[in-house]
Protein backbone atom coordinates (compact mmCIF):
# COMPACT_ATOMS: atom_id res chain seq x y z
CA UNK A 1 0.00 0.00 0.00
CA UNK A 2 1.79 3.45 -1.11
CA UNK A 3 0.68 6.48 0.45
CA UNK A 4 0.35 9.53 -1.66
CA UNK A 5 2.42 12.01 0.89
CA UNK A 6 1.73 14.70 -1.76
CA UNK A 7 -2.03 14.25 -1.51
CA UNK A 8 -1.57 14.59 2.33
CA UNK A 9 0.52 17.72 1.65
CA UNK A 10 -1.98 19.47 -0.24
CA UNK A 11 -4.72 18.44 2.20
CA UNK A 12 -2.86 20.15 5.30
CA UNK A 13 -2.04 23.00 3.20
CA UNK A 14 -5.39 23.96 2.08
CA UNK A 15 -5.98 27.29 2.46
CA UNK A 16 -9.47 27.67 4.29
CA UNK A 17 -8.68 31.25 4.06
CA UNK A 18 -6.59 32.04 1.33
CA UNK A 19 -3.99 34.37 1.71
CA UNK A 20 -0.13 35.01 0.04
CA UNK A 21 2.14 33.64 3.51
CA UNK A 22 5.26 35.85 1.25
CA UNK A 23 3.39 38.72 1.33
CA UNK A 24 2.81 38.25 5.34
CA UNK A 25 -1.37 37.79 4.20
CA UNK A 26 -3.35 36.25 6.62
CA UNK A 27 -4.50 32.97 6.10
CA UNK A 28 -5.79 29.61 7.85
CA UNK A 29 -4.77 26.20 6.85
CA UNK A 30 -6.12 22.95 7.29
CA UNK A 31 -3.21 22.12 9.26
CA UNK A 32 -3.73 24.99 11.79
CA UNK A 33 -7.02 24.12 12.39
CA UNK A 34 -5.88 20.65 13.25
CA UNK A 35 -3.21 22.05 15.41
CA UNK A 36 -5.85 24.25 17.40
CA UNK A 37 -8.21 21.08 17.89
CA UNK A 38 -5.10 18.92 19.27
CA UNK A 39 -3.60 21.95 21.42
CA UNK A 40 -7.27 22.31 22.92
CA UNK A 41 -8.00 18.72 23.21
CA UNK A 42 -4.43 18.41 25.13
CA UNK A 43 -5.56 21.68 27.20
CA UNK A 44 -8.63 20.25 28.25
CA UNK A 45 -7.38 16.94 29.40
CA UNK A 46 -4.11 18.91 31.39
CA UNK A 47 -6.87 21.19 32.69
CA UNK A 48 -8.97 18.23 33.89
CA UNK A 49 -6.19 16.61 35.61
CA UNK A 50 -5.36 19.94 37.89
CA UNK A 51 -9.05 20.34 38.50
CA UNK A 52 -9.11 16.91 39.96
CA UNK A 53 -5.86 17.25 41.96
CA UNK A 54 -6.99 20.11 43.56
CA UNK A 55 -10.68 18.81 44.17
CA UNK A 56 -9.78 15.55 45.26
CA UNK A 57 -9.55 16.58 49.04
CA UNK A 58 -12.11 19.05 49.03
CA UNK A 59 -15.21 19.51 51.06
CA UNK A 60 -18.32 19.30 48.38
CA UNK A 61 -19.29 23.23 49.06
CA UNK A 62 -15.37 24.13 48.27
CA UNK A 63 -15.55 22.04 45.44
CA UNK A 64 -18.32 24.50 44.02
CA UNK A 65 -16.45 27.28 44.70
CA UNK A 66 -13.38 26.15 43.03
CA UNK A 67 -14.86 25.16 40.07
CA UNK A 68 -16.68 28.78 39.44
CA UNK A 69 -13.40 30.03 39.54
CA UNK A 70 -11.71 27.46 37.83
CA UNK A 71 -14.37 28.18 34.47
CA UNK A 72 -12.68 31.62 34.32
CA UNK A 73 -9.61 30.36 34.23
CA UNK A 74 -9.88 27.77 31.38
CA UNK A 75 -11.47 30.44 28.76
CA UNK A 76 -8.20 32.48 29.55
CA UNK A 77 -6.19 29.47 29.08
CA UNK A 78 -7.97 28.61 25.89
CA UNK A 79 -7.53 31.88 24.39
CA UNK A 80 -4.11 31.69 25.46
CA UNK A 81 -3.37 28.00 23.62
CA UNK A 82 -5.27 29.56 20.40
CA UNK A 83 -3.18 32.70 20.00
CA UNK A 84 0.02 30.78 20.79
CA UNK A 85 -0.22 28.19 18.41
CA UNK A 86 -1.51 30.92 15.76
CA UNK A 87 1.66 33.09 16.51
CA UNK A 88 3.96 29.79 16.16
CA UNK A 89 2.24 29.19 12.90
CA UNK A 90 4.29 32.12 11.33
CA UNK A 91 0.50 33.91 11.81
CA UNK A 92 1.03 37.86 12.24
CA UNK A 93 -1.53 38.26 15.16
CA UNK A 94 -0.80 42.31 15.24
CA UNK A 95 -2.61 43.01 11.66
CA UNK A 96 -4.92 41.01 12.77
CA UNK A 97 -6.12 42.87 15.66
CA UNK A 98 -4.98 46.01 14.11
CA UNK A 99 -7.25 45.58 11.22
CA UNK A 100 -10.43 44.28 13.10
CA UNK A 101 -9.84 47.51 16.08
CA UNK A 102 -12.61 49.27 14.38
CA UNK A 103 -14.97 46.15 14.67
CA UNK A 104 -13.70 45.70 18.36
CA UNK A 105 -15.02 49.17 19.58
CA UNK A 106 -18.46 48.72 17.72
CA UNK A 107 -18.71 45.29 19.34
CA UNK A 108 -17.46 47.05 22.59
CA UNK A 109 -20.56 49.51 22.48
CA UNK A 110 -23.30 47.06 21.35
CA UNK A 111 -22.51 44.63 24.46
CA UNK A 112 -21.24 46.68 27.19
CA UNK A 113 -23.96 45.42 29.29
CA UNK A 114 -22.17 41.90 28.52
CA UNK A 115 -18.62 42.97 28.92
CA UNK A 116 -19.92 44.51 32.19
CA UNK A 117 -21.32 41.44 33.21
CA UNK A 118 -18.00 39.40 32.90
CA UNK A 119 -15.68 41.82 34.53
CA UNK A 120 -18.49 41.87 37.64
CA UNK A 121 -18.49 38.36 37.70
CA UNK A 122 -14.26 37.93 37.54
CA UNK A 123 -14.38 40.73 40.32
CA UNK A 124 -17.15 38.73 42.84
CA UNK A 125 -14.95 35.87 42.65
CA UNK A 126 -11.60 37.77 42.95
CA UNK A 127 -12.61 39.58 45.81
CA UNK A 128 -15.15 36.80 47.35
CA UNK A 129 -18.13 39.03 47.85
CA UNK A 130 -20.39 36.13 46.47
CA UNK A 131 -19.49 32.29 46.54
CA UNK A 132 -21.87 29.40 45.92
CA UNK A 133 -23.55 28.23 48.80
CA UNK A 134 -24.15 31.85 50.18
CA UNK A 135 -27.13 32.78 50.68
CA UNK A 136 -27.99 36.69 49.87
CA UNK A 137 -30.89 38.95 49.69
CA UNK A 138 -31.83 41.14 46.30
CA UNK A 139 -34.37 43.33 46.43
CA UNK A 140 -36.38 41.61 48.77
CA UNK A 141 -35.87 37.94 47.47
CA UNK A 142 -33.11 35.50 49.40
CA UNK A 143 -32.07 32.84 47.84
CA UNK A 144 -29.24 30.44 47.61
CA UNK A 145 -26.44 30.89 45.28
CA UNK A 146 -26.19 27.81 43.15
CA UNK A 147 -23.68 28.54 39.91
CA UNK A 148 -21.48 31.56 39.27
CA UNK A 149 -20.95 31.85 35.48
CA UNK A 150 -19.01 34.57 33.44
CA UNK A 151 -22.41 36.53 32.63
CA UNK A 152 -24.89 35.75 35.14
CA UNK A 153 -25.12 34.14 38.91
CA UNK A 154 -28.02 31.59 39.57
CA UNK A 155 -29.17 31.38 42.74
CA UNK A 156 -32.69 29.46 44.04
CA UNK A 157 -35.63 30.78 46.25
CA UNK A 158 -37.10 29.36 49.01
CA UNK A 159 -40.16 29.13 46.82
CA UNK A 160 -37.86 26.77 44.47
CA UNK A 161 -37.25 28.98 41.68
CA UNK A 162 -34.10 29.86 39.56
CA UNK A 163 -33.49 33.28 40.18
CA UNK A 164 -30.78 34.48 37.29
CA UNK A 165 -29.22 37.58 38.60
CA UNK A 166 -27.11 39.57 36.24
CA UNK A 167 -23.43 39.83 37.82
CA UNK A 168 -23.03 43.68 37.38
CA UNK A 169 -25.87 44.12 39.94
CA UNK A 170 -23.73 43.06 42.39
CA UNK A 171 -20.95 46.07 42.14
CA UNK A 172 -24.27 48.42 41.91
CA UNK A 173 -27.03 46.89 43.89
CA UNK A 174 -26.82 46.71 47.72
CA UNK A 175 -26.92 43.06 48.83
CA UNK A 176 -26.80 41.29 52.13
CA UNK A 177 -24.90 38.23 51.79
CA UNK A 178 -26.23 36.40 55.02
CA UNK A 179 -23.31 33.73 54.86
CA UNK A 180 -20.35 35.96 54.38
CA UNK A 181 -18.86 36.10 57.64
CA UNK A 182 -19.99 32.52 58.57
CA UNK A 183 -23.03 30.28 58.40
CA UNK A 184 -24.89 31.66 61.25
CA UNK A 185 -27.43 34.37 61.59
CA UNK A 186 -29.34 35.95 63.87
CA UNK A 187 -33.21 35.77 63.63
CA UNK A 188 -36.12 37.22 66.13
CA UNK A 189 -39.77 36.68 66.76
CA UNK A 190 -42.13 39.65 67.96
CA UNK A 191 -44.97 39.65 70.08
CA UNK A 192 -47.20 42.37 71.81
CA UNK A 193 -49.11 40.76 75.28
CA UNK A 194 -51.54 42.84 77.36
CA UNK A 195 -50.92 45.17 79.49
CA UNK A 196 -50.63 44.54 83.46
CA UNK A 197 -49.10 40.57 82.08
CA UNK A 198 -46.04 39.45 84.27
CA UNK A 199 -43.40 40.77 81.89
CA UNK A 200 -40.26 37.70 83.66
CA UNK A 201 -43.27 35.46 83.17
CA UNK A 202 -43.50 36.46 79.47
CA UNK A 203 -39.77 36.39 78.69
CA UNK A 204 -39.37 33.07 80.94
CA UNK A 205 -41.52 31.84 78.56
CA UNK A 206 -40.35 33.05 75.21
CA UNK A 207 -36.82 31.45 76.39
CA UNK A 208 -38.34 28.07 76.72
CA UNK A 209 -40.26 28.39 73.37
CA UNK A 210 -36.87 28.97 71.31
CA UNK A 211 -34.57 26.07 73.59
CA UNK A 212 -36.96 23.48 72.67
CA UNK A 213 -37.12 24.75 69.15
CA UNK A 214 -34.62 22.19 67.75
CA UNK A 215 -33.27 24.49 65.03
CA UNK A 216 -32.74 27.29 67.12
CA UNK A 217 -28.71 27.07 68.21
CA UNK A 218 -27.29 26.64 72.03
CA UNK A 219 -25.12 28.58 72.10
CA UNK A 220 -25.07 31.59 71.57
CA UNK A 221 -28.10 31.29 73.63
CA UNK A 222 -31.38 33.38 72.51
CA UNK A 223 -32.37 36.40 74.62
CA UNK A 224 -35.34 38.47 75.08
CA UNK A 225 -35.75 42.30 74.76
CA UNK A 226 -38.35 44.40 75.96
CA UNK A 227 -38.56 46.28 73.02
CA UNK A 228 -41.47 48.95 73.60
CA UNK A 229 -44.64 50.16 75.49
CA UNK A 230 -47.02 49.76 72.03
CA UNK A 231 -50.53 51.82 71.57
CA UNK A 232 -52.17 48.26 72.78
CA UNK A 233 -49.35 46.20 74.02
CA UNK A 234 -45.73 45.51 75.62
CA UNK A 235 -43.54 44.90 72.77
CA UNK A 236 -40.91 41.81 73.55
CA UNK A 237 -38.32 39.83 70.75
CA UNK A 238 -37.36 36.32 71.03
CA UNK A 239 -33.80 36.51 69.55
CA UNK A 240 -32.34 33.78 68.64
CA UNK A 241 -29.12 31.78 66.37
CA UNK A 242 -29.66 29.56 63.33
CA UNK A 243 -27.24 27.92 61.29
CA UNK A 244 -29.29 27.89 57.60
CA UNK A 245 -31.39 31.58 56.98
CA UNK A 246 -32.34 29.87 53.75
CA UNK A 247 -35.64 27.91 56.01
CA UNK A 248 -35.75 30.70 58.76
CA UNK A 249 -39.61 31.50 57.93
CA UNK A 250 -40.38 27.80 58.92
CA UNK A 251 -38.08 28.12 62.08
CA UNK A 252 -40.08 31.14 62.76
CA UNK A 253 -43.50 29.75 61.90
CA UNK A 254 -42.53 26.51 64.11
CA UNK A 255 -41.72 29.04 67.38
CA UNK A 256 -44.75 31.27 67.01
CA UNK A 257 -47.10 28.28 67.35
CA UNK A 258 -45.03 26.92 70.46
CA UNK A 259 -45.25 31.17 71.98
CA UNK A 260 -49.40 31.19 71.16
CA UNK A 261 -49.51 27.48 72.80
CA UNK A 262 -47.76 28.26 76.28
CA UNK A 263 -48.94 31.90 76.28
CA UNK A 264 -52.46 29.86 76.12
CA UNK A 265 -51.63 27.51 79.02
CA UNK A 266 -50.16 30.38 81.20
CA UNK A 267 -53.23 32.87 81.01
CA UNK A 268 -50.65 35.40 78.95
CA UNK A 269 -53.11 37.62 76.43
CA UNK A 270 -51.75 38.44 73.20
CA UNK A 271 -53.93 42.03 72.43
CA UNK A 272 -55.85 43.13 69.52
CA UNK A 273 -55.13 47.09 68.51
CA UNK A 274 -57.84 49.00 69.93
CA UNK A 275 -58.82 52.70 70.13
CA UNK A 276 -60.51 54.71 72.69
CA UNK A 277 -62.95 57.45 71.41
CA UNK A 278 -63.81 60.30 73.41
CA UNK A 279 -66.30 62.98 72.35
CA UNK A 280 -66.06 66.84 74.49
CA UNK A 281 -68.62 68.97 73.65
CA UNK A 282 -68.77 72.78 74.89
CA UNK A 283 -72.67 72.89 75.21
CA UNK A 284 -74.50 70.23 76.87
CA UNK A 285 -77.65 68.91 74.77
CA UNK A 286 -81.38 69.77 75.74
CA UNK A 287 -82.84 66.49 74.96
CA UNK A 288 -86.37 67.92 76.84
CA UNK A 289 -86.66 70.94 74.50
CA UNK A 290 -85.64 68.80 72.05
CA UNK A 291 -88.33 66.13 72.47
CA UNK A 292 -91.24 69.24 73.18
CA UNK A 293 -90.39 70.18 69.51
CA UNK A 294 -90.80 66.58 68.43
CA UNK A 295 -94.30 66.32 69.92
CA UNK A 296 -95.98 69.71 69.24
CA UNK A 297 -95.05 68.50 65.64
CA UNK A 298 -97.02 65.49 66.05
CA UNK A 299 -99.58 67.65 67.33
CA UNK A 300 -99.72 69.84 64.55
Amino acid sequence: MNIDWQQIRDFLTYQIIEGDPRKEEFHFDTWMLLLIVVGLFLTGLFLRVVKNFFTRKMEPSDKLKFQSIFKFFNYIVYLTVILVILSSSGINLTGILTASAAIFVGIGFALQDFFKDIIAGITILVDKSVLVNDVVEMNDKVARVFEIKLRSTRAITRDDKVLIIPNHLFLTEIIYNFTQNHSKTRESVHVGVSYGSDVRKVERLLIECAKAEKAILKSPEPFVMFNNFGDSSLDFGIYFFIRDSFVDLRIKSNLRFAIDAAFRENGVTIPFPQRDVHFYQSKPINYQNSSENTSNEDDN
